[in-house]
Parts: structure tokens; C-alpha cells; sequence
């Protein structure tokens, strides 16, 4: 299997990449661009990916050598529901920033998804990911 594009081959000890994904999870917030859309919410659904080259849990199989998942889940909702953004391309950088700070993996991406959009067409759901390299 191929590396991801984005990862650059290791150059220290050639350790092991470790991608850590969380999918599905479901929030209700209130993003959005019409006033009416913010003030009455909807349920939005995130999906992350972590690459982690510095895991040291891959060797001492202790929870605090990786990212704990379950803060992971509590730091998306707090970012996704303490403020309202009206596109889902700020909401998703703002959680990507938090999770670079908090975490600090070497890549993080995020995808929110609205399973119910507000369009006059039938479509099933709309996503935007956003993806960023922590330097």
C-alpha cells in the first residue's frame, strides 16, 4: 500500500506512521448562512484523521502515548458548538486548529457533513473537508 501524498517518507528511525480516525461523529450545531439556520440548528456529522509519527503507544501500549479518543469527540463538540460560523470551511479549520494545538499530530484532517441541507434540490447531504500540516 502506498504512503499518503501529503506524508513525507520518515527520516530518523523510520518509526511507524500511526493514523488515528474517528468517523460519524454527530453534533447538533448552529452553523450556517442564514440567520434562521443558526438560531433553529441542525445535526452535523465530523469525520478526523490523525497521523501521528511520534506515537510512542505503538511500544508501551499505554493510552497516554496516543491521542485519547474520547477527548478528541469532546474537543470537536466544544469547538463546533461554542460559537456559530456561517461556512462549514471556518468551522471545520477552527477544529482543525484546536485539534494541531491540542494534540499536535502531523496532520490533521477534518470533515463536517450536513445531512439535511437547506437546498431547494434533492440532495442527500453536503460535506467540506479541510486538511492542514502541523509544522
Amino acid at each position: 500500500m502506498d504512503e499518503p501524498e501529503h506524508l513525507e517518507p520518515e527520516e530518523d528511525d523510520g518509526g511507524p506512521v500511526v493514523t488515528v480516525e474517528i468517523s460519524g461523529l454527530s453534533l447538533y450545531t448552529h452553523h450556517g448562512v442564514e440567520a434562521a439556520e443558526r438560531e433553529v440548528g441542525q445535526r452535523l456529522v465530523f469525520d478526523l484523521q490523525f497521523e501521528l509519527s511520534d506515537c510512542d503507544a505503538t511500544l508501551t501500549d499505554r493510552i497516554e502515548d496516543t491521542v485519547d479518543y474520547a477527548d478528541v469527540c469532546e474537543q470537536v463538540a466544544l469547538a463546533a458548538q461554542e460559537r456559530s460560523y456561517k461556512t462549514l470551511e471556518r468551522l471545520c479549520a477552527a477544529v482543525v486548529d484546536r485539534m494541531i494545538d491540542r494534540y499536535g499530530p502531523d496532520w490533521v484532517t477534518v470533515r463536517a457533513t450536513k445531512p439535511e441541507p437547506p437546498i431547494p434540490l434533492p440532495v442527500e447531504e453536503v460535506s467540506v473537508e479541510v486538511s492542514k500540516q502541523n509544522h
